[in-house]
């Protein structure tokens, strides 16, 4: 039981951290790439259609931080996870196994989208 739970919560962090990802995607890497190739128009309509980005890109520095704190927390949760073997039950077992497959695609995912927003955000205005 306290395995299941475990992995159940492995889960959800890495889950969490895919959305925090995602939030520094919309937040900062997606505008700032659309701004670096000349189309500042779609930024303007963005955030006129959407004013919520004004406030994100205002406190990106907080959103990298929190989806980086999610994503260490997630990585050891996995690390640490990596060892416990899934119940005997035929069924539990397959849930198991299919619940640490896509976790680990999920923290992958989020990792790259990370670094993929470090880098529009922070990496890619000091080249230009």
């Amino acid at each position: 039981m306290a395995e299941e739970r475990t992995s159940f919560f492995t889960e959800i962090t890495a889950s969490f951290s895919l959305f925090a990802s995602l939030g520094t995607l919309v937040c900062c890497a997606i505008p700032a790439l659309l701004v670096a190739l000349g189309l500042g128009a779609v930024v303007a309509g963005l955030v006129a259609d959407f004013p919520g980005l004004i406030w994100l890109s205002r406190n990106k520095l907080y959103i990298f931080i929190v989806a980086a704190v999610l994503l260490v927390a997630a990585g050891l949760m996995r690390k640490s996870g990596r060892t416990k073997t899934c119940p005997a039950d035929p069924v539990k077992a397959r849930a198991c196994g299919r619940f640490k497959k896509a976790g680990t695609w999920i923290y992958w995912i989020s990792v790259v989208l990370y670094v993929i927003s470090v880098f529009v955000a922070y990496i890619a205005p000091m080249l230009l």
